[in-house]
């Protein structure tokens, strides 16, 4: 039974790894044509597999917690304090804040108004520039196309490329080594898996070794968070299928139990109460500004109702629960 399960698994992980590549590609269906809508800030995969609007939980919180990143200890052990790890998570975050629209100039100006709050006084014009660019970027990368076969390597690559150069138009070396290294470092093995998968002169035991082989490719940190990350595209498929079909507690437990350990479900059954919590926390705070807006005791209720660290999550989680519901309804 394990071993069955963890074979559909890996199976899975092949074909979500290649419709992740599409995903980062060109985005999400039904973004408007100029490509300025702001992209979920988890990764690509992890957006397939877990709705949108999830509050992360503290296994997941390294994404959503990438904009601290630039305001505490994200800026040691770097050359230039503005291109630290998360830099691109933290881009994104602000483009989601800004909100959706058509028109590159005017999300240029919310962002002006907006990037004191992601990024120190000391960075903010540098980090603004950065971000006007990343705005032109997202717009180029509307005209491109995801291959119509996201199973086929070589059009992957092709795909890939063209985003390559996309990238170099914008930015240096050293940006693009922030924004998209880690990424690429992903992309190429998950090419590398598919070229694998799709090789028919190879006999099972050589298929083995060559997958093998690419994982081995991986840095060892690369390597480390794939592991992690596939763990919790796992676990976050499963809890989004819990909650479509309401599953109740007894339920979850069973399941989480059998499959993890008592331990993990018990763990699990937590951050799922953690996440209840946070909605309906959400639910009040946006209910509140609704009918009182923005004031001295929305302000309040703000700090009754969330942490200093929740705080700086809210707008990004509201803004995010209305991408959803407009997508939801498109």
């Amino acid at each position: 039974m394990v071993t069955r399960t963890r074979t559909q698994a890996a199976a899975a992980l092949v074909i979500i790894a290649s419709a992740a590549v599409a995903w980062w590609l060109a985005g999400p269906a039904g973004w408007p044509g100029v490509g300025v809508r702001p992209a979920v800030p988890v990764s690509a995969a992890a957006a397939l597999l877990h709705p949108p609007g999830l509050h992360p939980t503290p296994a997941q919180g390294a994404d959503a917690a990438a904009g601290a990143q630039h305001r505490t200890s994200g800026m040691e052990g770097t050359a230039d304090p503005l291109l630290v790890n998360g830099l691109r998570h933290t881009l994104e975050a602000l483009l989601l804040e800004a909100g959706d629209t058509h028109d590159p100039a005017a999300l240029k100006q919310r962002l002006a108004a907006l990037v004191g709050k992601h990024f120190p006084a000391a960075l903010a014009t540098r980090a603004l520039a950065l971000a006007e660019r990343y705005v032109d970027y997202r717009v180029a990368l509307g005209s491109l196309r995801a291959p119509q076969d996201l199973t086929d390597p070589r059009a992957l690559r092709d795909a890939l490329e063209a985003r390559h150069k996309v990238r170099q138009q914008f930015f240096d070396d050293t940006e693009y080594d922030a924004l998209f290294a880690r990424e690429a470092e992903l992309d190429r093995y998950t090419l590398a898996r598919l070229e694998i998968a799709r090789n028919t002169q190879l006999t099972p035991d050589q298929r083995a070794q060559a997958l093998q082989a690419a994982e081995h490719e991986l840095s060892t940190e690369r390597r480390a968070e794939r592991n992690a990350a596939t763990e919790h595209m796992v676990v976050a498929a499963q809890t989004a299928a819990f909650n479509a079909s309401n599953a109740d507690e007894r339920t979850r437990h069973a399941t989480r139990s059998v499959q993890y350990g008592e331990a993990a479900a018990q763990a699990m059954a937590q951050l799922d109460r953690d996440e209840q919590h946070w909605q309906q926390r959400l639910d009040q705070y946006s209910q509140a500004r609704t009918q009182q807006g923005d004031g001295a005791g929305l302000q309040q209720l703000r700090q009754q109702l969330f942490s200093a660290e929740e705080q700086q999550r809210i707008d990004a989680a509201l803004a995010l629960r209305k991408l959803n519901a407009g997508t939801s309804g498109s």
